[in-house]
């Protein structure tokens, strides 16, 4: 016997580029949309009767068409408003969920002043969320960050690891730290300020990041999920994960030169990997 156990569909990497032109400066956003939705589809899968799709083409004209008009100005509060018009409009889905990935775009300092209409690229960093809500329930957010590059040059060892016959890494008391931050957390309300409770959350792991004497990854990365709940009451958990980026010192000595930790080879892989999810104890 054979039988469909899940499925949803979607949109998925609609690009979505708005500008909010004020008197004193524009406002840009770059997001990437993407739309799944859960619903009564089996005959679509089954007989091919797709009387119950929503094309995927729609989907992606109504990212379009709902961006004209909102007044959203964060991915979370636009994310809420995308999930609550589809599923106002289409009676036959169960549930919808919607994820947005947000690009890093900053104005261009000229003269010593932001440029009110040029902009650059930030870094590779993307500010994420997730939305989702069911007809009868409650919205669901989950938000975070993805590929926040971090390094630092001090204040970083690690020491008193297990070691065996295979072990050739040596220990040290003073390396260089570098890894790519993924972070996601989950907010206690559907109604908050997500842009400034974001923005306090990044900022309170930055900071850790930088003044934490760290004696592994893996201290360093509860010590910013810890400042980060402690600072932040609109969140209950995080989960971070951070790959230990390695920068390899290199030996000079063939050469008849000391190399006094500042001549490193930086390597992607392979790399150690880390995560962890803390929480407020209940």
């Amino acid at each position: 016997m054979i039988e469909l156990a899940q499925n949803r569909y979607g949109k998925s990497r609609v690009r979505l580029m708005k500008v909010t032109r004020h008197s004193h400066g524009h406002e840009l956003r770059e997001w990437t949309v993407q739309v799944l939705l859960k619903g009564a589809f089996d005959s679509a899968h089954l007989d091919g009767d797709n009387s119950k799709i929503l094309s995927t083409d729609t989907m992606k004209n109504t990212v379009y068409s709902l961006a004209r008009t909102s007044q959203a100005t964060s991915m979370e509060d636009f994310a809420k408003e995308l999930v609550d018009f589809l599923l106002g409009h289409n009676p036959q889905v169960s549930s919808a969920s919607v994820s947005i990935e947000s690009t890093m775009w900053k104005h261009l300092t000229v003269d010593g002043n932001p440029h009110p209409s040029a902009f650059m690229r930030g870094s590779g960093e993307l500010q994420t969320t997730n939305v989702e809500r069911t007809q009868s329930g409650s919205f669901l957010i989950l938000s975070g960050l993805d590929n926040l590059v971090l390094l630092k040059t001090a204040h970083s060892s690690f020491e008193g690891y297990i070691k065996d016959s295979l072990t050739t890494l040596p220990e040290t008391k003073d390396r260089l730290f570098g890894t790519a931050v993924r972070a996601e957390w989950q907010y206690t309300s559907a109604t908050l300020d997500f842009e400034a409770v974001r923005i306090k959350i990044r900022e309170t792991m930055l900071r850790t990041f930088a003044n934490h004497d760290s004696k592994s990854v893996q201290q360093t990365l509860y010590a910013m999920a810890a400042s980060a709940l402690e600072d932040v009451p609109e969140i209950d958990e995080i989960e971070i994960t951070m790959p230990n980026k390695h920068c390899l010192l290199v030996d000079l000595s063939r050469f008849g030169q000391d190399n006094p930790n500042e001549i490193f080879v930086p390597t992607d892989e392979p790399h150690g990997y880390i995560e962890a999810r803390v929480r407020r104890k209940s």
